[in-house]
């Protein structure tokens, strides 16, 4: 007679189950780290969603919407008597001024006659050099600075070289009724200026370069002075290429395959790319620039940009700026034609570079504001 083998408790049939679950929970928890390592992470999304939620600033404000100018200065501002007129003519509610200077330089009354810049500048600056991220971190501190002010709406980024083209009135009024920032911004199809290194937090095919001089809407500028991510890669991994020099020699051949990346041509396009900003940009920038490009080989200035003087910025010059009314992005095969708020515009509000003397003649000519001649005389240094 066969024996009957004894039945199986049932707790153990239980724990035989409970053991299944938890092995195959480990797998599939192991099969979907494999899973997540093996792809690249949404860093575009991260970014978006960072550089958003990070800090919530208060938006609530009295009276009108402002223009924040914010003012990039080496150490004075030279052309404060054309700008000083400029806003003779506004209405003080609607523009706030911001200065990043050399670090413990004050602006008063010794270094500039016009009232409006007299201690408009910020006291946490640094020292910059071109070519160098500290440029992107004043811009990032002239936008922190102006953020503060919840009435402050629009965010209009300056060089002390820079003049306006139009009266304050043509200016705030083409600026404020866009929702959109004015932001140049277009594939970068040289060969140099993206480092690989950068990647995966800055993927390739985010890269973008574009104008230094912004005009933004209060969100993107949060989104520039909250931003976390992007920055530290650029301070690492964006960094100038040491300017030829004919001393050098055949040492020049090593020194050129360094990655040339200008930090201020690239990070803001390349972050607003990155957060999934471009459908609310206009692409192009409100700063006109006549770039010398006849440099040659050992120059160690390479491409800079043309300084107007008193001889080429004369009526003719000016109207031929304000007549422009497209760009045309050759890496792109693009023709950005110049709106606001779908309406055909001039393309450029504010030139640069102009010297004093052409700055003179802007205002003596009427093409900024009321001409008097007691702003042209006795100029602080």
């Amino acid at each position: 007679m066969t024996k009957k083998a004894p039945p199986i408790p049932a707790r153990h049939v239980i724990w035989f189950g409970w053991k299944l679950v938890i092995f195959f929970s480990v797998a599939l928890c192991l099969v979907a780290l494999l899973k997540l390592h093996s792809q690249p992470p949404d860093l575009s999304s991260s970014v978006a969603s960072r550089s958003r939620s990070r800090i919530s600033r208060p938006n609530i404000f009295t009276g009108p919407p402002k223009i924040a100018f914010l003012f990039l200065a080496r150490r004075n501002l030279p052309l404060d008597f054309l700008w000083g007129n400029f806003f003779e003519d506004a209405d003080v509610e609607k523009f706030s001024i911001y200065i990043h200077s050399t670090p413990g330089f004050v602006f008063d009354e010794t270094n500039t006659k016009s009232h409006f810049f007299r201690g408009r500048q910020l006291r946490n600056s640094i020292r910059v050099a071109w070519g160098e991220s500290s440029m992107i971190q004043a811009e990032r501190l002239l936008l922190e600075a102006a953020l503060e002010d919840p009435a402050s709406q629009r965010f209009v980024l300056l060089s002390d070289s820079c003049v306006p083209l139009y009266n304050f009135s043509y200016i705030y009024n083409y600026v404020m009724a866009s929702p959109r920032s004015f932001v140049d911004s277009f594939l970068d199809a040289k060969e140099g200026r993206y480092n690989p290194k950068m990647s995966p937090r800055i993927p390739k095919n985010k890269w973008r370069k574009g104008s230094q001089w912004i005009t933004l809407v209060r969100e993107h500028a949060e989104v520039i002075v909250d931003d976390e991510v992007i920055f530290p890669v650029f301070q690492k991994f964006c960094k100038r290429r040491p300017l030829l020099d004919a001393s050098k020699g055949k040492m020049n051949a090593k020194l050129q395959k360094q990655h040339n990346c200008i930090p201020d041509e690239h990070y803001v396009p390349t972050l607003l790319a990155m957060s999934e900003l471009e459908s609310e940009l206009e692409r192009r920038t409100l700063t006109y620039t006549s770039w010398n490009l006849s440099a040659t080989k050992m120059e160690t200035k390479g491409w800079h940009p043309t300084t107007f003087t008193y001889a080429n910025s004369g009526p003719e010059k000016i109207r031929e700026i304000k007549n422009l009314n497209h760009v045309y992005y050759e890496t792109e095969f693009r023709t950005e034609w110049c709106r606001s708020n779908s309406t055909s515009v001039p393309c450029f509000l504010f030139a640069r570079k102009f010297s004093q003397a052409a700055a003179m003649r802007l205002l003596g000519e009427g093409v900024v504001g009321r001409f008097g001649a007691a702003t042209l005389l006795d100029a602080p240094p």
